[in-house]
């Protein structure tokens, strides 16, 4: 007897437009930041930071007590946010977003690819290449969002306007994340091709069981404390040579 196909994970025009967002081609610059890790090799002597498997050790920690803790469950809490049109919330979840950015950098990387991704959000919805607002925000984000709207509450929007479910545009948020950081590895490290898959093999295979923790955290739990990360970000924006934006 044949075995028939499981269950798709979602619809696959819906499937179709997270792959879009989570995809390096996106026009938001998430390419050129390396979110620390440029800095944490050059200072290998604090960080261990050097080669193929402290590389994947480094990440890998990252994912677990940074990215599962904060930007992916403010992104979640946006979602919901932004399915009702609740401004008040989405303001204080981006506030709260540029408030905890433990340096003057990672500020940067949430307001300049939060910006990009409103202003390819606009003209997508503009011409017609993507879904128009469940709810019709009072205000277009770039504005209501004040001094910019961060990264993770702009995937969300994006995430709502595809009408994706919570756990679909999770797996996306860091699936993107992950790939950035391996091509960033590749870039700085530097590590091969080969070794470059191995690295985003190891934050795949990792990536769920972090998506379930994030999906667990509540307001009051979400935290952004990294401090080695913090230091080592504030020195890449003084650094002597680098290849990727401070």
């Amino acid at each position: 007897m044949l075995t028939p196909p499981p269950t798709p994970l979602c619809d696959p025009t819906r499937m179709m437009r997270l792959m879009w967002l989570a995809s390096p081609t996106l026009p938001v610059g998430g390419y050129s930041y390396s979110e620390g890790l440029e800095p944490a090799l050059a200072a290998a002597a604090h960080t261990g930071v050097r080669d193929e498997a402290s590389v994947q050790a480094w990440l890998l920690n990252q994912l677990q007590l940074s990215w599962a803790r904060s930007e992916a469950p403010l992104m979640l809490a946006a979602l919901a946010a932004w399915r009702c049109s609740d401004l008040a919330r989405l303001k204080a979840l981006n506030d709260w977003c540029l408030q905890t950015r433990e340096s003057a950098e990672l500020r940067r990387q949430s307001e300049q690819m939060g910006r990009s991704l409103a202003a390819w959000l606009a003209q997508a919805q503009a011409d017609g290449t993507w879904p128009q607002w469940p709810v019709a925000p009072a205000q277009a984000p770039s504005q209501a969002l004040a001094p910019a709207p961060t990264w993770p509450v702009m995937f969300a929007a994006a995430a709502a306007c595809a009408q994706a479910s919570a756990e679909d545009t999770l797996m996306a948020f860091g699936f993107g994340w992950a790939e950035a950081q391996a091509q960033a590895a590749i870039k700085a490290t530097p590590l091969g091709q080969t070794a470059g898959q191995r690295v985003l093999a190891a934050l795949v295979a990792a990536l769920p069981a972090a998506a379930k923790a994030a999906l667990q955290v509540n307001d009051a739990q979400r935290q952004c404390f990294s401090p080695l990360l913090a230091i080592i970000s504030a020195q890449h924006e003084t650094q002597y040579t680098r290849i990727f934006r401070s």
